[in-house]
């Protein structure tokens, strides 16, 4: 590839460049716009639901349809797929019957799974790097990680933030409330499988014995039932030009091993950025573009100038391709997880706990 098409997107990485991307792109159920979704669901409270007037939950709201977590988590496998897993390195972690791909893991080079592995030494010395301010090693391993973002929580505390962040948000929702009912196929009593006093006992909730197993009558009322967006459904992403520009290959201004991660990472992020994400989002949530509010795509100046962006997905792709040729990627790569490295983390854990 010639340094043209390396050089093309320069002008995002240089100081005075672009402070960030942004994409605004209009949402609609594939039953239509009054069609019903489902947002995500948290313990205890259920739908994250924002009200003008928390304490009554009165006037305006918005309703949280897939966190930014949420939505890197599904934007991420992408490379491990066609025509993107040429992209960055392919570390699949076997773990007894089971192999673990890395760009499946929940925190990345982070996760339990890697730090575990044959990987562990490894990645704790790029994340040693990551605190004096050299990202190359980790970049090696785990690109995606600067991309999406991590934290290694667990260990030396070096964190680095998603230059990719994605929300998807209702606005002005009616909440709905479903009830279902199961009826038994058989009178248990009178078969006498169950007692009629147990019967009488069992309330048809899942922690009542006779009913998780299916022998009595179950009753579910108002149970969450969906929303509908009287005010839309949005999806905003920001790609963060400006985290990206703090990057470095090492902490002493190597200018060149710079450039080349800079420009590789930028890569992976445009590819990933510009894709349009998939529709499904969970059973009963299925979210397409609204073709009456055109998508909305822009860069944005240091001094709050938009202009539009005109970056395609295969603009982005063949930008990816020259930048990872250039920066090595290496191959796939198969190392075992560490049952005993395990073990020890949880044992001092537990001495660590038991001394707060």
């Amino acid at each position: 590839m010639s340094n043209v098409e390396l050089s093309t997107f320069d002008n995002h990485l240089s100081l005075d460049g672009p402070a960030a991307l942004v994409i605004r792109e209009h949402l609609i159920p594939v039953e239509g716009a009054d069609g019903v979704c489902f947002p995500s669901t948290f313990a205890d409270i259920g739908y994250n639901i924002d009200y003008e007037n928390p304490r009554d939950k009165t006037g305006r709201n918005i309703a949280l349809i897939d966190s930014v977590g949420s939505q890197a988590n599904r934007i991420e496998p992408m490379f491990a797929e066609e025509p993107y897993k040429e992209l960055v390195p392919q570390i699949n972690i076997k773990a007894g019957n089971q192999s673990i791909n890395l760009l499946l893991a929940g925190h990345r080079a982070g996760d339990a799974i890697a730090r575990c592995s044959e990987l562990g030494d490894e990645l704790q010395s790029a994340f040693r790097e990551i605190l004096k301010g050299n990202a190359l090693p980790l970049t090696k391993i785990a690109p995606t990680s600067l991309v999406f973002g991590v934290w290694d929580s667990r260990d030396t505390q070096a964190k680095l933030p998603r230059l990719i962040a994605s929300t998807v948000r209702a606005f002005n929702v009616r909440k709905l409330t479903r009830s279902a009912t199961y009826l038994a196929p058989v009178d248990y009593v009178s078969e006498g499988v169950i007692s009629a006093e147990d019967a009488q006992k069992a309330d048809g909730s899942s922690k009542n014995p006779l009913s998780s197993t299916g022998f009595v009558n179950a009753l579910a009322n108002e149970t969450h039932g969906g929303i509908i967006a009287e005010g839309g459904i949005r999806r905003d992403a920001v790609l963060a030009l400006s985290a990206l520009k703090l990057l470095k290959a090492d902490n002493k201004e190597d200018q060149k091993a710079t450039e080349k991660l800079q420009r590789y990472i930028l890569g992976l992020a445009l590819v990933a950025f510009t894709k349009l994400p998939l529709g499904y989002y969970r059973q009963g949530t299925i979210l397409v573009l609204n073709p009456d509010q055109p998508r909305e795509f822009f860069q944005v100046a240091l001094d709050g100038t938009r202009k539009p962006c005109t970056i395609t997905h295969g603009d982005a792709l063949a930008f990816a391709k020259a930048a990872a040729q250039a920066f090595e990627v290496s191959e796939i790569r198969n190392v075992d997880f560490d049952k005993d490295s395990a073990k020890r983390k949880i044992a001092e854990a537990k001495k660590k706990k038991g001394k707060e």
